[in-house]
């Protein structure tokens, strides 16, 4: 575990305005991810400090360490992406958010640095030109599924992310203006809090000293670190390791063969109560209940693809529409004996 980092920041009067480092007007998307590489940017900051829903520590370590290369590919035009659509859709967001504030608003084309740490970076969408109670606006989009994380305002790894860009920044608030679902705009107001700050830096500083280090940052439960995990480590190499000396690992074993069993028997019970209910409905299509209701419906017929009848009538062309699949790790555990 790296050593706490302490860092203070500086004091209202002393603030400095960011640097501009990079311009981002016209440059190509690598160059501008080579940057961004370089430190820890405002959309890392709930990531690096572990707090981010959709990015573990690890991926976003692999990330600034040049692993990136080893996870799958982000296609930035796939239209199923929540990505994409947040980018088409910003221009508009800005602009009803002018139109419902009166707010003029700008965008920056450049990467902007803290003027006294180094690796704090930052992009932000627009600043708020001419108000004296707002200076930047940060755009997000959300929709069905990402609608529920804003029930209750702003999600936390976005507080994080606009927080950090008031830290590299110098300025006092945002505001962070929302599409949910396409139809309604929201719009929460960030200020500054210095308390938040310093904690946000001294726990990026550990992140980045990890980076720095090259010491990857402890697993989670996260889907992201499974990704970031089985793209580390794609190949075996048939060796054995003895963790029996490892009192982390061995802690964790057992503590895996613990929850494994009490899953078995979890599921076991699951299936005798739906065994029960099923029996008792009989040929009913529903059931209804106090605390609830099932269904129990057959499903339509359907088709299947005989592959191998299919191989045997016509092994030429079913060898030409054939690619590879590359394998994967199997992770098994078993008890000893």
């Amino acid at each position: 575990m790296p050593t706490p980092v302490s860092i203070h920041a500086p004091a209202s009067r002393a603030r400095r305005p960011a640097l501009r480092l990079v311009s981002t007007r016209g440059v190509p998307r690598e160059t501008w991810l080579d940057v961004r590489r370089q430190g820890v940017g405002s959309s890392d900051a709930a990531a690096a400090v572990g707090l981010n829903p959709y990015q573990s520590q690890l991926e976003l370590w692999m990330h600034k360490t040049g692993k990136g290369h080893l996870l799958p590919t982000v296609d930035p035009n796939d239209e199923t992406s929540p990505m994409y659509w947040g980018t088409l859709l910003e221009p508009f967001v800005a602009a009803h958010y002018t139109k419902r504030t009166g707010n003029k608003v700008r965008r920056v084309n450049a990467v902007l640095g803290h003027p006294q740490v180094p690796w704090m970076l930052a992009n932000i969408d627009r600043e708020v030109v001419g108000a004296s109670d707002v200076q930047i606006l940060e755009c997000k989009t959300a929709g069905i599924n990402g609608a529920r994380l804003w029930r209750d305002g702003v999600p936390e790894y976005i507080q994080l992310q606009v927080m950090h860009q008031l830290a590299v920044t110098g300025k006092q608030a945002a505001d962070v203006a929302v599409l949910i679902c396409g139809q309604e705009l929201q719009i929460h107001r960030i200020k500054r809090d210095e308390t938040m700050i310093v904690q946000l830096m001294a726990l990026e500083a550990q992140f980045w000293e990890r980076v720095q280090s090259g010491q990857a940052p402890d697993a989670d439960a996260s889907d992201s670190t499974a990704v970031a995990l089985r793209s580390l480590y794609s190949q075996d190499s048939g060796d054995t390791v003895d963790l029996s000396e490892d009192e982390s690992a061995c802690d964790a074993c057992a503590k895996l063969l613990h929850v494994r069993k009490l899953l078995q028997d979890w599921e076991a019970q699951e299936a005798l109560l739906k065994h029960q209910i099923q029996q008792r409905m009989g040929v009913a299509s529903y059931a209804t209940f106090p605390g609830g209701s099932v269904s129990w419906k057959r499903s339509k017929n359907g088709k299947a693809f005989n592959t191998a009848a299919f191989e045997k009538d016509h092994p030429d062309l079913a060898k030409a529409y054939t690619s590879a699949k590359a394998g994967s790790r199997r992770f098994l555990l078993q008890e000893a004996c």
